[in-house]
C-alpha cells in the first residue's frame, strides 16, 4: 500500500500536492456551510423556496457573467492571481453572509459571490492542465476530487451539529479556511501561464474530431474562438443537462427532507458525508477503470446514474431512502465529473485553456442556476415530488445526448480514417 502511495505521489509535481492539501483545508471549512445554506436562508428570510432558489439563480447568472472576463484574464494575467483573488473574496463574502438578515442584503451578497466564485475554479483547472500532461489529467482531476470530497465528508458531519448551535460559527470557520489556503498559495505556488509560442496555436488533444469550422486557426482575446468550436459547445450543452440532477439534489434535498419528512440537519450531514466518502474511497479506482473505455461511454453511464439517483428521491420517505438515492447519484458523479474535466482540458489549445475551462465551468453555473429554480417552482406550484421527476428527466435527456455525441464521434472517426487511407493510396 505504501509503495503504491509513493508511486502515485512521484507521478505529480510538488505544486500539485500543495493545491491538493490546501483544497482539503478549504473544503472542510466551506462544506460546514454550503450544504445547509438553503435551510439557513429560508429560515432567516422566511420566504418561499422559489425565492431562495432565485437568489441562487442570480448567483449563477453572475458567475456566468464573470466567465466573460475571468477566462481571458486567467490566460492573460495568470492562474495564481485569479486563485488568490477568488479565495480572498470568498472569505469576505462568507463573513457578510453570516450577518445578512434581509432580502436586499442577500441579493447583493449573492451577486458578489457569483462574480468572484469562478476565479479560483478557472485558475485552478487551467493550472492543473499546465502542470499535468494530457494522458494523466483525468487521474489528477480525480485525485483533487477525492481530497475535496474528503473535506466534504468531514465538513457537513461537523457543520450539521455546529449549525444547530450557531450558523455564524460555521461561517467564521469557512472564512478562516479560505484565508489559510490563500496563505499556502501565496507562499508555495508559482505561476504556470505558458509562454506564447507558434506551436501553441494548434488545437489541444481531443477524443472528439472537430466539425467543419472548428479551430480554424483564428484567435481572439475573448470567447469567439471557443464558441466557434462547435464540438466543444455541444459537449458543454449536454453537460448542463447532465448536471441539473445533481444541482437539484445538492441544493434542495436538505430542505425537502426536513420540511416533508422531518430529517434534521444533523442526519442530513451524514447523507452528504456519504457522498463525499464514496468519492474519497472510490474515485481514483473508478477513474483508473473508466480510462479503459471511451469518454463518451463513461459520460453516458454517469448521466444515467445521475438520472436514477435524483429521480428515485420521489420514492423516498425518510433518511434511509434519501441516503440510498445519494449513493446512486454519487456513482454517476464518480464516472462523470473527472471525465468531463479531463475532456474539457484535452480539447483546449494550450494558449486558450483559461477560456475553455471557463466555458466548461459555466456548465455547472448554468445547471445550478436553471435546475433548482425550476424544481422549486414545481415544488411550490405543483407538488414537492414533481421536482425529482424533473431532475430525473433532465438526466435521461443528457444520457441520450452523450450517447448521440459518442455515436457521431465514432462515425466521423471512421470517415476520417477512410479519407486518410484514400489519400495515402493516391
Amino acid at each position: 500500500m505504501f509503495d503504491r502511495l509513493r508511486t502515485v505521489t512521484a507521478d505529480y509535481p510538488r505544486q500539485f500536492w500543495v493545491l491538493f492539501w490546501g483544497l482539503l483545508i478549504n473544503s472542510i471549512g466551506g462544506s460546514m456551510v454550503w450544504p445547509f445554506l438553503t435551510i439557513f436562508m429560508r429560515e432567516r428570510l422566511a420566504v418561499d423556496l422559489t425565492v431562495v432558489t432565485l437568489l441562487f439563480s442570480l448567483n449563477s447568472g453572475m458567475g456566468i457573467l464573470a466567465l466573460s472576463f475571468v477566462g481571458p484574464a486567467v490566460d492573460r494575467f495568470g492562474r495564481r492571481f485569479a486563485m488568490i483573488t477568488g479565495l480572498v473574496a470568498g472569505g469576505l463574502i462568507l463573513l457578510a453572509m453570516s450577518a445578512a438578515t434581509s432580502l436586499p442584503v442577500w441579493v447583493v451578497v449573492m451577486i458578489f459571490q457569483g462574480l468572484f466564485s469562478p476565479f479560483y475554479r478557472v485558475g485552478s483547472d487551467a493550472m492543473i492542465a499546465d502542470l499535468i500532461e494530457p494522458e494523466r489529467r483525468a487521474s489528477a482531476y480525480a485525485l483533487l476530487r477525492m481530497i475535496n470530497n474528503l473535506g466534504i465528508a468531514i465538513g457537513p458531519a461537523i457543520g450539521g451539529f455546529v449549525a444547530g448551535i450557531s450558523y455564524s460559527l460555521a461561517f467564521y470557520a469557512a472564512a478562516a479556511a479560505n484565508l489559510l489556503f490563500v496563505t499556502l498559495i501565496a507562499l508555495n505556488v508559482r505561476e504556470t501561464l505558458p509562454a506564447r509560442h507558434p506551436a501553441d496555436l494548434g488545437g489541444g488533444d481531443s477524443s472528439l474530431p472537430p466539425l467543419a469550422g472548428d479551430r480554424d486557426g483564428k484567435r481572439g482575446g475573448g470567447y469567439g474562438p471557443v464558441l466557434r468550436d462547435r464540438s466543444f459547445v455541444a459537449f458543454c450543452g449536454v453537460f448542463v443537462l447532465a448536471t441539473i440532477p445533481t444541482s437539484v439534489m445538492m441544493m434542495l434535498l436538505a430542505v425537502y427532507a426536513k420540511e416533508n419528512f422531518g430529517v434534521p440537519e444533523s442526519q442530513y450531514g451524514f447523507i452528504m458525508a456519504t457522498n463525499a466518502a464514496m468519492v474519497v474511497l472510490f474515485q481514483y479506482l473508478v477513474t483508473r477503470w473508466s480510462q479503459r473505455y471511451s469518454n463518451w461511454r463513461i459520460l453516458t453511464l454517469g448521466a444515467l446514474f445521475y438520472a436514477l439517483g435524483a429521480g428515485s428521491v420521489v420514492l423516498g420517505r425518510g433518511f434511509g431512502a434519501f441516503w440510498a438515492s445519494m449513493v446512486i447519484l454519487t456513482i454517476g458523479e464518480l464516472l462523470l465529473a473527472p471525465t468531463g474535466s479531463a475532456m474539457a482540458a484535452n480539447l483546449a489549445p494550450a494558449d486558450m485553456r483559461g477560456r475553455y475551462m471557463g466555458l466548461y465551468g459555466l456548465t455547472w453555473g448554468a445547471s445550478f442556476g436553471i435546475g433548482p429554480v425550476i424544481a422549486a417552482l414545481l415544488n411550490d406550484n405543483v407538488a414537492p415530488a414533481a421536482m425529482w421527476l424533473f431532475a430525473g428527466l433532465m438526466g435521461l435527456a443528457a444520457t441520450l445526448g452523450f450517447a448521440w455525441l459518442g455515436r457521431r464521434t465514432s462515425v466521423r472517426a471512421v470517415m476520417a480514417d477512410g479519407i486518410e487511407a484514400s489519400e495515402r493510396a493516391l
